[in-house]
């Protein structure tokens, strides 16, 4: 029987009563040193982005990337089936008619840029995610409803006693360490 090699992520979830005091010690635990933070809350907070160091985001980039690239295959595309491919003289029309190639075109365009939006933001958030070490904590069901949670990825060297440590240093109201079990 060979010894597991598994090494089990910690977890430090701390709860803040007001928004104000979860945007307030999100910054706190960032300037502490702590990358490895996210919040957890019912309803948007604004700044919480600011705060959590969120960058600019990367969906409008690949939705103009895809919508470029269905632009450029559905012109090519009727290009090469109507003047290459199979080129017929039907009332003496051009192959070649660029206003013939518009509705085809934006069409593929749009479906490209769409499609691209929901599964580009579906990977960078990283979903769908059904499990979370963090769903261990009973109180922690209520951050679709009421709660407000701030939780910090411990990193291999650090102790989770201190990240709880500075967790109730900036205002937390209950603090709670979480080690993922072996699945």
């Amino acid at each position: 029987m060979s010894e597991s090699t598994f090494v089990p992520r910690r977890f430090v979830v701390a709860e803040f009563k007001t928004s104000d005091g979860l945007l307030e010690g999100t910054r706190k635990m960032r300037d502490k040193g702590h990358s490895s933070v996210d919040t957890h809350t019912p309803y948007p907070i604004h700044g919480l982005e600011e705060a959590l160091g969120i960058k600019r985001v990367k969906v409008p980039t690949i939705v103009l990337c895809a919508g470029i690239i269905g632009v450029c295959l559905a012109y090519s595309m009727m290009y090469f089936m109507n003047k290459v491919d199979f080129p017929i003289n039907i009332g003496n029309r051009p192959p070649h008619s660029a206003p013939a190639f518009i509705p085809i075109t934006f069409e593929l365009m749009v479906l490209l840029g769409g499609t691209s939006a929901f599964f580009g933001l579906m990977g960078l958030i990283k979903l769908p995610q059904p499990y979370h070490p963090i769903f261990e904590w009973e109180s922690f069901g209520r951050a679709s409803v009421d709660g407000l949670f701030l939780s910090v990825e411990v990193g291999v060297g650090e102790d989770p006693v201190d990240v709880a440590n500075d967790a109730r240093i900036v205002g937390a109201a209950d603090v709670q360490v979480i080690e993922e079990p072996e699945r």
